[in-house]
């Protein structure tokens, strides 16, 4: 059966403590019905359907931000790890900073942005396509 953990904070607020209801109650009240013929489980979907429409709506659009962001940050970061600075030898396939302390920190700095934010990319691509129905929000947001 669905919903069968709540979370409830103390009066301070300062405490979350994990209920589960599934276990607290008779196992045949999950079968109840009330005077409209339906569950619990139906009447929380019911009264929680635009809820969750705007959930689904909200994620999405945090999501669409955030990428954005994330996508002007991976290009950013490929284009200083694809350009030298400092050029290169003439003649040679070497970077004239080749040994300089401070090209060495700045290539792998640029290569860690660059790891990142395609990471990032992608998690956020992999919020936006599926669809958030209700199962999804069940137990925490994707």
């Amino acid at each position: 059966m669905a919903f069968s953990n709540c979370y409830t904070a103390n009066a301070m607020g300062d405490q979350v403590v994990q209920v589960d209801v599934k276990n607290s109650v008779p196992r045949d009240f999950f079968l109840n019905r009330n005077d409209q013929n339906m569950t619990a489980e139906e009447v929380f979907k019911k009264s929680h359907e635009e809820l969750v429409k705007q959930g689904g709506k909200w994620l999405i659009s945090t999501s669409n931000s955030c990428s954005v962001v994330a996508t002007v940050v991976r290009t950013v970061a490929f284009a200083t790890t694809a350009a030298i600075p400092g050029g290169m030898k003439e003649g040679s396939s070497s970077p004239n900073l080749e040994h300089d302390p401070g090209f060495i920190v700045f290539a792998i700095s640029s290569l860690i942005a660059l790891s990142f934010s395609v990471t990032s990319v992608i998690g956020f691509l992999t919020i936006i396509t599926p669809r958030h129905g209700l199962k999804d929000f069940e137990k925490k947001l994707p």
